[in-house]
């Protein structure tokens, strides 16, 4: 199963899947393996760090290029029924960029957009898989889930209409605005904000757990990354540096010390 409201897996969608590859194994630290899945009729790589796979890595689909769409990450979040979550968020006002598709031995899954332009997609698998939370706090893994949305407070209440997401706390940063916690659970899982003017469309980001922030941004910069922002110190002690890859799609990476 999926439990809802959980970004359950995380994609790459870019233009070189063999740079791409051995950017992120530097700089993270992933083992990647081909998915052996052909009967999706195409290449795609997954990501892995521990115990299992974290993210999956493909080219970018013509469809998406032809949107205008640049080499991106992407997130799943895990809803109970595919095909009702999708009437329902264009109900709220949101769109569908795919229809829901199966995956052959997967599960199903469709690309949708918030109602103030976010993309991200939504999943349920077949059943008897088990599609859980990744671990937070462990090196390799999503630490942590932040939007840049069209509009901070609307998407904040769509997402926990939507998804069953809570508040947890607000923090204010001054011109730049409320960044509005939320939590599942008892877990605070990432936070919202109204996008910079600056940022062309709104979008979510990922935060990938490493070790250390100073080590990971030379591996950034050895394998011909960009520093976008930070190095920063964020409230709790965590250190975090914003990036883009080769390829020019957006990344972040958190870490318990610099």
């Amino acid at each position: 199963m999926a439990e809802k409201g959980y970004f359950v897996w995380y994609e790459l969608m870019t233009t070189d899947m063999a740079a791409a590859e051995a950017f992120y194994r530097k700089v993270v630290g992933w083992d990647a393996e081909d998915a052996g899945m052909p009967d999706v009729g195409m290449a795609y790589t997954l990501f892995s760090a521990g115990a299992g796979p974290v993210a999956g890595l493909m080219v970018l689909p013509e469809e998406a290029k032809a949107m205008g769409t640049p080499p991106c990450w992407t997130g799943y979040i895990g809803v109970p029924n595919v095909d009702e979550a999708a009437k329902t968020i264009v109900a709220k006002g949101g769109k569908v960029y795919r229809e829901p598709t199966d995956i052959p031995g997967i599960g199903r899954f469709a690309v949708v957009a918030d109602p103030y332009g976010a993309a991200f997609c939504i999943f349920t698998p077949l059943p008897g898989q088990d599609w859980g939370p990744s671990e937070p706090a462990a090196a390799g893994y999503i630490g942590w889930h932040e939007l840049y949305a069209g509009d901070g407070q609307k998407a904040f209440d769509f997402y926990c209409e939507m998804f069953g997401w809570e508040s947890s706390s607000d923090f204010d940063m001054g011109p730049m605005g409320t960044y509005k916690i939320f939590k599942i659970g008892d877990r605070d899982f990432g936070g919202i904000m109204t996008k910079p003017a600056e940022m062309p469309v709104p979008a979510w980001n990922f935060y990938i757990n490493v070790p250390a922030i100073d080590a990971a941004i030379t591996r950034i910069s050895e394998g011909g990354g960009a520093i976008v922002n930070g190095p920063m110190e964020v409230p709790g002690g965590s250190w975090i540096v914003q990036a883009t890859d080769p390829q020019g799609a957006f990344f972040s990476l958190v870490a318990p010390i610099r």
